[in-house]
């Protein structure tokens, strides 16, 4: 098998577990990638992935089985209906750690948004608001969980932070998050945090083992 730029993707798909037991013509570690690099590659429907694999197929011969030839756009979107969504959280997340050692002295900013057009009014759900963790430098983002509200975001904050591998970051937070344990959890992870204070709040400062892992700029 030839050496790729991709092997990163490749080592943690076994995260993600196959659902089928009968029938089987196309290997799930094999759509995974072609999906992957579909959308990657700006591929927005199941249509577009299966004509991407199909004009790349000589090019993921080199590393793909492809026992039978590029799935259809529909054996695309069965297949990925029937994945457990837990299986590709975890998969994110250890493809993610290995982008630990890239991350050491970089910012990462941890902020929430709502999601626009994500409220439903007709069955009375509200829009969606995530709280995501943004490498800048690295250019992804290295995490994500979702909140019921805006207001919510400082139970969840802990919550993906320790989800990822954050040893020798830069944690940065708006005010929002100037919240004792959340620079309880960053220190925990081994990260340093910039948080910003308002008038209104005492500012935070969490002690540690290492004097230069908490930081509090008022």
């Amino acid at each position: 098998m030839a050496e790729l730029p991709i092997a990163p993707l490749t080592k943690h798909l076994d995260c993600i577990k196959d659902p089928r037991r009968h029938n089987v013509r196309h290997l799930l570690h094999d759509m995974l990638l072609i999906a992957l690099c579909a959308i990657i590659s700006g591929a927005d429907s199941w249509t577009q992935v299966a004509e991407y694999g199909r004009s790349k197929q000589q090019w993921f011969s080199q590393f793909l089985c492809l026992p039978n030839g590029i799935p259809s756009h529909d054996t695309f979107g069965r297949v990925f209906a029937m994945l457990d969504p837990d299986g590709f959280k975890n998969f994110f997340s250890l493809w993610v750690k290995d982008f630990a050692k890239s991350i050491k002295g970089k910012m990462v900013g941890i902020d929430g948004k709502t999601l626009r057009g994500s409220h439903d009014k007709a069955s009375g759900k509200a829009a969606i608001h995530m709280v995501s963790a943004w490498a800048a430098d690295v250019g992804i983002v290295l995490g994500q969980i979702k909140t019921d509200a805006k207001s919510n975001e400082i139970t969840a904050i802990p919550e993906l932070i320790k989800t990822l591998a954050l040893q020798d970051a830069i944690i940065t937070i708006d005010a929002m998050g100037c919240q004792k344990a959340i620079a309880r959890t960053i220190i925990e992870q081994k990260a340093d945090y910039v948080l910003q204070v308002k008038d209104n709040l005492e500012a935070v400062r969490i002690s540690s083992e290492s004097p230069s892992s908490a930081l509090s700029l008022p």
